[in-house]
Order: structure tokens, then C-alpha cells, then sequence
């Protein structure tokens, strides 16, 4: 006997298998928004969670409670492939043990404080020192090392992740209560959204930024990236990398990438002493107008990264105290020069320069800051 098959059968079959294909593709494709899950636990037993942020475009970025910290974030090169482009490590044991400060939300004052020390309303404050004569990003305990409170959000423009921590009065030195909030989205256009807001019960220095490790390739030195800046002055160093208050034009010094130069171009001259390399901060062109910082671009893989802020300045610092003894993810080993930092900031030290842009919040105000990293790959 035949078989017949009717044209009804046939567009059902069609739908069927058109149905079953677009099952498939949709359990396939990875889904958008945040998913939560288990990082580890500290020695004192404080759990400790992370949060996997996905765009439409399928670019992640993965966040943990302890520091609010950046541990990956995975962006396309040229040809579309997706790479991990931050430094860290793979457990919660490593980032305990110590580490330099690779992704974290650091503060209540992100930089240096001159030997620690500062009067506010008349009154002398002395910190925490943990580099050098200096107190650096918080001191011994800062933002970096404390376990945040995290929510997921929902926002139209990408997933986002909202992290909460309250600084004690005194804590690490510092005055007044201090609540801040931190909220990380990953949008659909490829940019890491930062944004910042803190209160405070009593006036307080305050000066938060984001410290990731970029490494545009995954591994290996940045000298051959191209660096543009929009910054045509910078505040130089004494020793101990403590603004001398001046503020001095980049135009025909090492310090000059107004346009785009290699970032090992003249790196070994950076520095007063070894390790030699970055580790100034710039003045933002346009002050505390939100716009574009610093643009950096790996020939090699096609990545750029345009950071934007609507801080008055950024640290840029290219690894230099990196010497190997640190190994990270999937078994890479982290060298002096392997990595840049841009932190969007208020001026090291400002605390005490009274030229400076202010960091002082007082009761009634609301401190906020907005940085983004904006990656495209060409």
C-alpha cells in the first residue's frame, strides 16, 4: 500500500521541525540577566556569593560580595570571539590570602593619604598606614576586604547588580557612619556601568573608584597597546607617590598620550625608582563633566576599552609591582606589566592639597560618581 502524504501532513511536519530547531537554539543560547551562586566561604565562615551579569550581546561580567569585586569579565575580539579581559583568581582563598586589589570596589578613600593623617573641621584624624609612611585605598581593612549585601536589578538597558555596605564610625580611622551603595550593570551596548552613592552622619572624606586589572588579550604584557588620553595635565609625585601639589602640563613629557602612543613606549623611564612604569594620576579634560577619559586598544586581538567618568581625574597604573609570584585564572602567571588599571578618582591625596578638587561629604549630601567601560572590538 502507498503512503500518501497530504499537504496538510507536510506543513505540519514543517512546523514540527521548525518548532523543535527554535527549542533547541533557545536551550543553546545563553539567557540574558543576573544569576546568583556560591563562591567559597572566608577562614571566619562568612559565606560569600557571586553574581553573573549577561547582555544581549552575550558579553558577562561576574561580581562577588567580598570587595564587590570584579573577578571576570569576558568581552568580544575582532572576530567575535569572547575572552576574559580582567585579572584574578579562580577561589575565594586566593583574594583572602592577599592580593592587589584586582577588581575591587575600594575605599572610603580610593589613593593615597599622605602618612595617614588629616584635619577636618579643626579637628586631626590619624589612619590606618599600609604602604609605605601612607595609608592606600582604605587602609588595612577597606571597602576591598569587607563582605557587601547584594540585590539584582531590573533595568532596560542590561542586567544590573546593586551592592550595599555600611562603614562604622572610626572604622580604619575615619569619621561618621558611612552607607554606600555600588551598582554594576553590564549593558546591551558592551559597557560596565559603575555607579556610586554614599551618605554620611558626619563629614567624612570619601573618594570610591573601581580597581580592575585590564589585560585586553587575557595574558601577557600591555606595552604594544595604543593609549589615548584626554588629559593634558597630571599632578606629579614625590617618592612615595604623594602629589606635590602642582599641577603640570603632559605636553613634551613621558607623561604625554594626548595622542595615541604605545603604552611601552617610554614606560621604562616612568617612576622615580624600581619597579619602573605608570602610577600617576591624570586630570581629567572637561573636570567632573561625564565624557571620555581614556581610550586604550590591543592591536593584537582588536579590543579597545573607552573608560568615561564624571570624576575630575584617573589613576593609570600598568602593573608594576606585579613580579610573578602571583598565579590567577586558568593557570596564568602575573607579571610585571601584564596589566593597566584606570580608576576614575578625585586627586590622591586631596584630603591635604587644598588646590585639589574636594572629597569631603557632609550630612545632607549625596556623594555620586558614574564610570563606565565602554569595549568595541575593531
Amino acid at each position: 500500500m502507498k503512503r500518501i502524504i497530504t499537504a496538510t501532513a507536510l506543513v505540519a511536519v514543517g512546523l514540527l521541525a521548525a518548532a523543535t530547531i527554535a527549542a533547541t537554539e533557545a536551550q543553546a543560547a545563553p539567557k540574558t540577566g543576573v544569576t546568583k551562586a556560591p563562591f567559597g566561604k572566608l577562614s571566619d565562615g562568612t559565606a560569600v556569593d557571586i553574581y553573573t551579569l549577561r547582555n544581549a550581546k552575550g558579553m558577562t561580567a561576574k561580581i562577588m560580595t567580598y570587595g564587590a569585586l570584579l573577578t571576570e569579565l569576558h568581552a568580544p575580539d575582532r572576530s567575535g570571539k569572547m575572552g576574559d579581559v580582567v585579572l584574578g583568581f579562580n577561589n575565594l582563598a586566593a583574594y583572602e590570602k592577599g592580593y592587589p586589589y584586582f577588581g575591587a570596589t575600594v575605599g572610603r578613600v580610593g589613593n593615597r593619604i599622605a602618612k595617614g593623617k588629616f584635619t577636618l573641621n579643626g579637628k586631626p584624624y590619624t589612619l590606618k598606614i599600609n604602604n609605605g609612611p601612607n595609608h592606600l585605598h582604605g587602609g588595612l581593612k577597606g571597602f576591598d576586604k569587607r563582605v557587601w549585601k547584594a540585590t539584582p536589578l531590573r533595568r532596560v538597558g542590561g542586567p544590573a547588580v546593586q551592592f550595599t555596605y555600611v562603614s562604622a564610625d572610626g572604622e580604619e580611622g575615619y569619621p561618621g557612619k558611612l552607607s554606600v551603595k555600588v551598582v554594576y550593570t553590564l549593558t546591551n551596548e558592551n559597557a560596565l556601568r559603575i555607579d556610586y552613592t554614599a551618605t554620611t552622619d558626619k563629614a567624612t572624606p570619601v573618594n570610591l573608584t573601581n580597581h580592575s586589572y585590564f589585560n585586553l588579550a587575557g595574558k601577557g604584557d600591555v606595552t604594544k597597546y595604543v593609549a589615548t588620553f584626554n588629559a593634558s595635565r597630571y599632578t606629579p609625585v614625590d617618592d612615595t607617590l604623594i602629589p606635590t601639589g602642582e599641577i603640570a602640563p603632559v605636553a613634551g613629557t613621558i607623561m604625554d598620550f594626548t595622542k595615541p602612543t604605545a603604552i611601552g613606549a617610554h614606560i621604562a623611564e616612568a617612576g622615580s625608582s624600581e619597579p619602573h612604569g605608570y602610577d600617576h594620576n591624570y586630570v581629567k579634560d572637561g573636570g567632573s563633566k561625564f565624557g571620555p577619559a581614556a581610550t586604550v586598544h590591543d592591536p593584537a586581538t582588536g579590543r579597545t576599552v573607552v573608560m568615561y567618568t564624571d570624576e575630575p581625574g584617573f589613576q593609570f597604573y600598568t602593573g608594576n609591582f606585579l613580579d610573578g609570584t602571583l598565579t590567577g585564572k586558568n593557570g596564568v602567571v602575573y607579571n610585571k606589566w601584564n596589566a593597566f588599571c584606570l580608576e576614575a578618582q578625585h586627586y590622591p591625596d586631596s584630603v591635604n592639597q587644598t588646590k585639589f578638587p574636594s572629597v569631603i561629604l557632609r550630612p545632607g549630601q549625596t556623594y555620586r560618581q558614574r564610570t563606565e567601560y565602554r569595549f568595541s572590538a575593531k
